[in-house]
């Protein structure tokens, strides 16, 4: 048995931090309703990088984090809507949601509003600043709270401009904390029957996301350092421009930094270093540096990577996604699944699941990503409404 099994998430969230913490849930078992307006469907079924999926509703931002999940349309800008809603949450053990603070409590659709019609539900917020503070009502996205946090400014070499970190890191990571949130939230439910209310803000994932960076800056008043290939403190962590592409390596213990050297032929340097402290190596770091520089010209990135992997070091040439996809290393892990898809050439998709494998009841997709309203008829019927009534509140926008 899955770890969510038997437990229902109504999903009120769009586009990527809120839709991927419901995903991480329903890939370990558990019934998410994603709930969308009949007229106001989430942005992310019209965005990706394949446009007739976009056409349908179908985008690939959508379905990278759809699978498993069970889809409805319901107007909750009528009392209709939301008294249907409650009669949802009377059954549901997790609320999900990442509208403006105030939005749902203005709807009579709040935690307060839902723990008087069930008191144990877990109700999670998402946002990007936070339920509390000046820029609680402020609109985000991942782009503006990396600029808000100063993780932009962490990024990129000194003397550039300040550089966007790819790959939509804060949706993810803030969706990520939702989920862990979540987790323990029905866990601390499970050992006291009481329900809780969680508050998650981009703007604290992302000061998490560089942990040891606040501690740093909180300390020191001072700036994390930007280097082009970040190789502060020291030389042997870092990138390096070789023959034909960068190879990155991470030689940052004494023991690892000698085995370098002598990696790279130099055992002079292999000796020097031997019993050295940490702190000690940084105070190398511009005096290697211009070695290591010279040095790694000399041969290719796949040259150097299988020369340091020989000598047990960390090292990996700069790659593209599709190169690390197509790896027989991510082939060996259970990160990737698939779904039948009939919008695709090959009738199947291929997303991310999780992070993690078990070795029993992990995640695993096992169902497509929901069309638009798709199982609505189906939903309304396990809460006592007939055919007919469903058909009528369709002809009024209710649902």
């Amino acid at each position: 048995m899955k770890a969510f099994h038997g437990i229902r998430v109504l999903d009120l969230t769009h586009v990527l931090a809120g839709p991927f913490s419901t995903y991480q849930l329903a890939v370990l078992g558990a019934d998410v309703i994603k709930v969308e307006g009949p007229a106001s469907h989430d942005m992310n079924r019209e965005i990706g990088a394949v446009g007739a999926f976009n056409d349908i509703y179908m985008g690939s931002h959508f379905q990278s984090q759809a699978a498993n999940k069970r889809a409805i349309t319901l107007n909750l800008k009528t009392k209709e809507g939301c008294q249907i809603f409650k009669s949802l949450a009377e059954t549901t053990d997790v609320i999900v949601e990442n509208y403006r603070p105030g939005k749902l409590d203005a709807l009579g659709l709040g935690y307060d509003d839902i723990c008087t019609i069930k008191p144990d539900i877990v109700y999670c917020s998402l946002t990007g600043f936070g339920q509390t503070g000046p820029k609680r009502t402020h609109a985000a996205f991942d782009n503006t709270i990396q600029a808000y946090s100063g993780l932009m400014l962490q990024t990129g070499p000194a003397d550039g401009d300040a550089v966007l970190v790819g790959g939509a890191v804060l949706d993810y990571g803030t969706g990520a904390q939702a989920a862990f949130a979540i987790a323990a939230a029905l866990l601390r439910r499970e050992r006291t029957g009481k329900g809780q209310y969680i508050d998650i803000a981009m703007l604290d994932a992302a000061l998490m996301l560089t942990t040891s960076g606040v501690l740093n800056a909180n300390t020191t008043k001072r700036t994390p350092g930007r280097t082009k290939y970040a190789r502060i403190p020291f030389a042997g962590y870092g990138g390096y421009e070789t023959a034909d592409a960068i190879l990155m390596i991470g030689a940052v213990t004494p023991v690892q930094y000698s085995k370098l050297w002598r990696a790279l032929g130099r055992e002079d340097l292999a000796r020097e270093v031997e019993g050295l402290r940490t702190p000690d190596m940084a105070t190398r770091c511009k005096h290697d540096e211009a070695i290591l520089i010279e040095i790694f010209k000399t041969k290719t990135a796949d040259e150097w990577e299988s020369i340091l992997i020989e000598a047990d070091l960390p090292a990996a040439r700069v790659r593209t996604l599709n190169e690390a996809l197509a790896s027989k290393q991510v082939a060996s892990r259970s990160v990737i699944g698939k779904f039948a898809s009939h919008h695709s050439a090959n009738n199947e998709l291929k997303p991310t699941i999780s992070a993690f494998g078990c070795n029993k009841d992990g995640p695993t997709v096992t169902s497509s990503p929901p069309e638009f309203g798709e199982h609505t008829d189906d939903i309304l019927g396990e809460i006592g409404i007939p055919a007919e009534k469903i058909v009528e509140l369709r002809e009024r926008g209710v649902v």
